[in-house]
């Protein structure tokens, strides 16, 4: 069943026609609205549906063909109000810096469109005589206003120097990173069972619970995953309530102690929650690091993994 592949014949055409009513919703932002609940609801009914036919074929979004599980994450990614309310902020945004540079190059009559995808690549530039696509990888929902104006003007106008490494240098963050993870999470967890081969994430969550959080945080889902985007080994997913921990670490080569600091950080995502500042998601604060910085093992765990084959 493993082997088992669904493929989604309208699953393009139903993200073309979100991406338009995401852009024109963009063009009139307020995220308290009716039309934006309404999207919500859409995207939350879109995700149900597909996760009904894979039930159906006694599979998960993870036998989806790669085109239609990319999609699939997307829309269930965007499920997440948090996620769907910086989504159209910063596509709103995206709007007003190519309409400035239009209007400033005498081309304000081009038909514009702006979406924001789960994109292999970075971003994408389309240009015509009378129209103008940019395309945006889901990973910069959460970029400052210097990088988005750098990834339009590198769209509309032209690659630049400075707007490259503007571009790049965000693209390395672990800021970027996670949501692409995020993304990948959606429809590649292997199983909620927290049970491994060597370690059972139950009984880990138990020993940190009582050690660092007096027994008082409740217990999230946790499960294996085959992630491992390197340092990347765990992942704590708000929206699911659920901690992702990579098979990786599930190995008698791997002191006891690596995996543990490993669930500890993702478990103060859990209890510090996200933080918002200027209008963006904070996450590794000072007080996130106080935290961090706690764990009995910090040092000797940093040290193994940066000196291990996952660094």
């Amino acid at each position: 069943m493993d082997n088992k592949r669904i493929y989604l014949k309208n699953i393009k055409s139903q993200q073309s026609t979100l991406l338009k009513e995401i852009f024109h919703l963009a063009s009139n932002f307020d995220d308290g609205s009716l039309h934006v609940k309404q999207l919500h609801q859409t995207l939350i009914t879109q995700a149900t549906i597909i996760e009904k036919i894979c039930a159906q074929e006694q599979a998960t979004p993870a036998n989806l063909t790669d085109q239609s599980r990319k999609i699939y994450s997307w829309i269930k990614f965007l499920t997440d109000e948090g996620n769907l309310k910086l989504h159209l902020k910063n596509t709103c945004y995206l709007l007003e810096i190519a309409t400035q540079i239009l209007s400033m190059s005498g081309q304000q009559a081009l038909q514009l469109m702006i979406a924001i995808a789960n994109l292999s690549g970075l971003y994408q530039g389309k240009r015509s005589t009378g129209a103008a696509t940019i395309i945006i990888s889901e990973g910069f929902i959460n970029a400052p206003k210097a990088v988005l104006q750098a990834l339009v003007e590198s769209a509309l106008v032209g690659k630049s120097q400075n707007n490259t490494r503007i571009i790049r240098t965000f693209a390395s963050t672990e800021e970027y990173s996670n949501v692409l993870l995020e993304l990948d999470l959606i429809a590649e967890v292997v199983a909620e069972n927290p049970q491994g081969k060597f370690y059972n994430l139950d009984e880990l969550f138990d020993k940190v619970n009582n050690e660092y959080f007096a027994g008082s945080l409740a217990k999230p889902r946790l499960a294996w995953s085959r992630i491992n985007t390197y340092r990347k080994l765990g992942h704590y997913e708000s929206a699911r309530d659920r901690v992702v921990i990579s098979l990786t670490l599930d190995d008698a080569k791997v002191p006891e102690f690596v995996v543990e600091f490993v669930l500890y950080h993702e478990l103060l995502h859990k209890h510090h929650g996200t933080k918002w500042v200027q209008g963006r998601r904070m996450v590794h604060t000072k007080e996130f690091r106080a935290s961090e910085s706690q764990f009995k093992f910090y040092n000797e765990a940093s040290k193994w993994l940066k000196k291990s084959a996952f660094d």
